[in-house]
């Protein structure tokens, strides 16, 4: 896995009621830790198929990586909401409604 934290907003400028900070925003933080532990539980499951370990028990490694996938999803996603949606909302004109119908293109392309 590469970690160079493309698309990720690493560097990010955000602010507290108190102050403005600089640095990783937090839900980066969290989320590059959660997937630096999927990349393992993915390295496991590729170990365990190469080993022809029992197909149920494999199956459920992969479940339970799946899991773990949407989790960080739903950190970005309440992040990007909380943020990127409430501002252009606020900010009025089309871009609500823009940023509204893309986080809709996207989710329709999820299983939910």
């Amino acid at each position: 896995m590469n970690h160079d934290n493309k698309g990720l907003d690493t560097d990010v400028v955000f602010a507290t009621s108190q102050e403005e900070k600089k640095g990783p925003h937090p839900v980066n933080t969290e989320a590059l830790k959660r997937l630096t532990n999927i990349e393992g539980q993915i390295r496991g499951i590729e170990r365990m198929v190469e080993n022809e370990k029992y197909c149920v028990d494999i199956l459920t490694q992969i479940s339970a990586a799946r899991a773990a996938l949407n989790r960080v999803g739903m950190l970005i996603l309440k992040r990007h909401i909380k943020n990127c949606v409430s501002d252009a909302i606020k900010k009025g004109g089309s871009d609500g409604n823009e940023i509204i119908d893309e986080l809709m293109h996207v989710l329709s392309k999820e299983e939910i």
